[in-house]
């Protein structure tokens, strides 16, 4: 008699990958991919009345889902896992028609949603603009000599969604001074200092950050009194 690990029971028709070449009981034809046990004994999808059915992998939740809704007749596959010492699901066996229907179902559904994924993807951009904008003029209000341009530049930088940088913060989203000024203060370190070289010869961060404190001061408080009144 062909020993085969205990299969579990459950819901439906079982099906089984082997893992060693199995010939049908009944047909004796061989070896065979997929495999029914009835009786204790291996019989081929033909035999088992499965032949007509065609295997769909696991890996798509909601096309295996629709496909066994579609289709009159299904059946679960399964592989045993040495390793694992249990069974595990492969895929499902449906009815090619039914397959052909769940493929439509899902393709209207990506249809949909990818529609919505551009819906939110426009709302999002206006959303960003709007907030860059008002990132920008209170930096223009912080620091009133500070080039338009510049400010949007910093503005942009600072508050690119999923970047993690100090505009998508809590403190940047809501338009506090010290997230602005830290903005600020990033984009003059890199863009008006020796910080970056320093960096790349070797020099410790917080050395480097000490060394062209200075000149980012500098830089800083001419941008702020460019906007007092000394008349």
């Amino acid at each position: 008699m062909v020993r085969l690990a205990t299969v579990p029971p459950g819901r439906g028709l079982l099906v089984v990958q082997p893992l060693r070449r199995k010939h049908c009981a009944a047909c004796r034809r061989g070896p065979m991919p997929m495999l029914v046990l009835e009786e204790g004994v291996p019989r081929c999808l033909d035999c088992a009345d499965l032949g007509h059915l065609v295997f769909l992998p696991r890996g798509d939740t909601a096309l295996t889902r629709r496909s066994r809704e579609e289709s009159a007749l299904s059946a679960v596959v399964v592989r045993y896992n040495r390793r694992k010492s249990r069974y595990e699901r492969q895929g499902v066996l449906v009815e090619e028609e039914a397959l052909a229907r769940a493929e439509e179902r899902c393709l209207a559904d990506a249809e949909v949603r990818r529609r919505r994924r551009a819906r939110d993807a426009r709302r999002r951009a206006v959303e960003d603009t709007r907030f860059a904008e008002a990132f920008a003029a209170r930096i223009l209000r912080l620091f009133p000599g500070c080039p338009a341009e510049r400010a949007r530049a910093i503005a942009v930088h600072a508050s690119l969604r999923g970047s993690g940088r100090v505009g998508r913060s809590a403190a940047g989203r809501a338009l506090t001074e010290g997230a602005v000024v830290s903005a600020v203060t990033a984009s003059v370190r890199h863009l008006d200092t020796p910080y970056d070289r320093l960096l790349m010869s070797g020099v410790p961060r917080h050395e480097a950050r000490r060394r062209i404190s200075a000149a980012v001061e500098t830089v800083l408080r001419g941008w702020r009194a460019a906007g007092i009144d000394v008349g």
